[in-house]
């Protein structure tokens, strides 16, 4: 089940989450969330959808760029953030952690 993120407040509920559980459980992407988030805030072309767990949001965000659809979620086995195109069995097209610059967040963006 996917909730759509129609308001600030939801936002705000899905990034206080994925920092809070980034702080915990995933130390090598906690800083480069917010940069992601910007950037699919950026690039959006329509609705941002994340998914739910328990009736929460989770770790997994859909969002449109102009080429299509795309998906951002945690692996953990590899620690870091991937992108996808259009599902998240897909194959990565990009992984980030804290030492991705905002350079390039903002270079692989741009071209979505």
């Amino acid at each position: 089940m996917a909730i759509s993120i129609n308001s600030i407040e939801k936002l705000q509920q899905y990034l206080i989450g994925v920092l809070g559980r980034s702080n915990h459980h995933a130390g090598d992407v906690n800083e480069v969330s917010l940069s992601l988030l910007g950037a699919v805030i950026w690039v959006s072309k329509g609705e941002i959808e994340v998914r739910e767990y328990k009736g929460r949001p989770a770790n997994m965000i859909w969002f449109h760029g102009k080429n299509g659809k795309y998906v951002l979620m945690y692996n953990h086995e590899t620690g870091e953030i991937e992108l996808k195109n259009r599902s998240y069995k897909a194959e990565k097209m990009f992984s980030f952690n804290n030492s991705t610059t905002n350079a390039e967040i903002i270079r692989i963006f741009k071209e979505l």
